[in-house]
């Protein structure tokens, strides 16, 4: 099963180790250096046109680690994993 970030981007619910607010955790000096280090490393996908306001930590089963940049806010992708509200493909 998959989870929609948005902007027809799906996720395997697997591969998600953690969705988390950006405006909350960006206050943190560790969040900041870790999403400024995914970006150098090219691991920083982002989702949509509009302003994101989560982001996800993926990681497959290959080992490579991804963070998603979401518009959709961490309550509605949280709702979408809690709902069963998955895509299927």
């Amino acid at each position: 099963m998959y989870l929609h970030l948005g902007s027809s981007v799906v996720v395997p619910q697997g591969d998600i180790l953690g969705i988390f607010d950006l405006d909350n955790t960006t206050y943190s000096r560790t969040t900041r250096d870790f999403l400024a280090g995914a970006e150098a490393r090219g691991q920083v996908v982002t989702v949509g046109e509009d302003l994101p306001k989560s982001f996800l930590l993926c990681r497959d089963r290959n080992g490579r680690e991804t963070v998603y940049l979401s518009q959709l806010s961490p309550a509605t992708l949280l709702k979408r994993v809690e709902s069963g509200r998955f895509e299927t493909f």
